[in-house]
């Protein structure tokens, strides 16, 4: 009889464009024998998995669980038990609001190995492909990466700190509470921030508005956004037209 060698893997899926997983995630994933996968998993990655290997979506949109947190962690456990090597594939970085720090000490609480593969986090991936960088000399400093849902489903106290700084703000998870973001920085002062909201960031389908904190709601509605998107708020977002005039000039100067 063959022995079953468990173990359970981590890996970060990335922030959507297939291209953008590491080469150590590939791998891993040709070797599995089940992956549990989330919603915002680009289904191609799902292709470097053995033919053989089971597939289990567990994953969640708008508050409708595929499977609840309990139970993902247990199918992590009985599956390790029964089939192998078993990878949890997360989008982003599984340990960037992901809950991958919960899994993996369940995991080890049950005698599972387990090994964390990073990802390319959309908090940075998804602002720099718009040419937006998050930090930039003698423009912001810092940079705040906060959640806009918590576990008990309201906006993180931290953006009113955060909307204090000169930093640059990146919110997740935060278009259902934008109006609250937007009072928070008004209330600063900062009605003329700039902010760009970036949905299906590194897709093919991939959306964006950018105006001001006074602005952003409309610009918001009138582009027809939704999730899942990312807010970025900050002086650094003025980076991307500079950007795009800089182009248009040096196109026209090769012309």
């Amino acid at each position: 009889m063959t022995h079953i060698q468990s173990k359970i893997m981590l890996i970060g899926a990335g922030p959507g464009d297939p291209e953008l997983l590491t080469l150590k995630a590939v791998q891993a994933l040709k070797e599995a024998a089940v992956v549990l996968y989330d919603a915002l998993v680009n289904p191609e990655i799902l292709e470097h998995a053995p033919s053989q290997a089971e597939l289990i979506y567990v994953g969640k949109r708008k508050g409708c669980y595929a499977f609840q947190q309990d139970q993902i962690n247990e199918l992590l456990v009985a599956r390790a038990k029964s089939k192998g090597l078993v990878v949890r594939l997360k989008g982003g970085d599984p340990f960037i609001f992901g809950r991958g720090s919960e899994e993996m000490e369940y995991a080890q609480k049950h005698g599972i190995p387990t090994e964390l593969i990073p990802g390319i986090s959309s908090c940075l991936a998804v602002p720099a492909l718009q040419n937006i960088p998050l930090t930039k000399r003698g423009v912001s400093e810092s940079f705040w990466v906060i959640t806009g849902t918590t576990k008990d489903h309201e906006l993180s106290q931290d953006v009113h700190l955060a909307a204090k700084s000169n930093a640059t703000v990146v919110i997740l998870m935060g278009t259902a509470k934008l109006a609250e973001i937007v009072a928070i920085f008004k209330g600063q002062g900062k009605e003329e921030l700039p902010v760009a909201i970036i949905q299906n960031g590194t897709m093919h389908k991939e959306k964006i508005g950018v105006g001001t904190v006074n602005t952003i709601q409309q610009i918001y509605t009138e582009k027809g956004l939704g999730n899942p998107a990312i807010i970025v708020l900050g002086a650094v977002v003025n980076n991307r037209r500079e950007m795009h005039m800089l182009i248009k000039h040096t196109a026209v100067a090769d012309g």
